[in-house]
């Protein structure tokens, strides 16, 4: 069982996006997964099968702006969160999916969690993978520098930030054919990373970590976080605090894991994952 490629347009923004469907009928909530910075839903290909043969609809989306979903300019897509949320909004609501379980992760996965604390009727748990959850997050210097002036028009025009970004934060050496993948928007078109800058230097990050910190003291459903411990970007102690200091959510940590845990160890993921979002039924 694999995954299959979609697009669809949403008020005259396409998105492309990545499915597994369950085989026959199933009670279990739909998934959505987010992706972060660099990356796109490709990262979710070991998941979304995984998720599908156990009985529950996978959808991995492409934020617009990044991997083979639409490209627009600034001036017509500002970039922001808010403008992330919006669209995110939308994209739900066409493909009339009223409530499920949210996975994210990354720089990028914040909005996801910006999304959820604006929709909590539409969540019925939430798996946090090394994402900014607390103000001390800090955007990584090998992000931020895409941002610079002048040196970030260049950096993000670059097809191998993608190589170094998603190798230098997992940690790990990926395959060729797999990058083959990451960096394909990158060589068609000059927009991927034009809409890469203009995301770092619109993501707010200092006002979304406020309203994440103190937002999801007062949260319900269930989370769960995995972490993975040797991110060199979001510490393993920023996870912790944030379990602690939310009602019902559990930590799971990941050893030799970095910021991309799907990347490298899906089969430890699923270990928790699977379980976890097939407590909440539809009914």
């Amino acid at each position: 069982m694999s995954s299959t490629e979609h697009k669809i347009t949403v008020d005259s923004l396409e998105w492309f996006y990545r499915e597994s469907l369950p085989i026959g009928r199933t009670d279990l909530l739909p998934v959505i997964l987010l992706h972060g910075l660099v990356s796109q839903s490709y990262s979710w290909r070991h998941i979304l099968p995984a998720l599908a043969a156990q009985g529950t609809r996978a959808i991995a989306p492409d934020w617009i702006g990044y991997g083979f979903s639409a490209h627009p300019e600034k001036r017509d897509f500002a970039y922001t969160p808010a403008v992330f949320i919006t669209a995110l909004e939308k994209f739900i609501k066409a493909l009339e999916i009223e409530r499920f379980s949210l996975v994210v992760q990354g720089f990028l996965g914040s909005v996801g969690l910006q999304y959820a604390l604006r929709h909590p009727e539409q969540i019925a748990n939430l798996v946090i993978l090394n994402t900014p959850i607390s103000t001390t997050a800090k955007l990584p210097w090998k992000i931020k520098q895409m941002g610079l002036p002048l040196a970030g028009e260049m950096m993000t025009q670059d097809p191998l930030l993608v190589d170094r970004t998603l190798e230098g934060g997992s940690r790990y050496r990926i395959e060729d054919r797999d990058l083959d993948v990451y960096r394909k928007p990158y060589l068609k078109s000059s927009a991927p990373g034009r809409g890469l800058l203009a995301t770092i230097r619109n993501l707010q990050l200092e006002t979304a970590m406020a309203e994440i910190e103190s937002g999801f003291k007062q949260w319900q459903k269930p989370i769960l976080l995995q972490w993975g411990v040797i991110d060199p970007w979001l510490s393993v102690e920023m996870a912790q605090n944030f379990a602690d200091s939310v009602p019902n959510a559990e930590i799971i940590k990941l050893n030799n894991v970095g910021h991309y845990p799907q990347e490298h160890y899906h089969k430890t993921i699923l270990e928790d994952m699977l379980p976890f979002v097939r407590r909440t039924e539809s009914s």
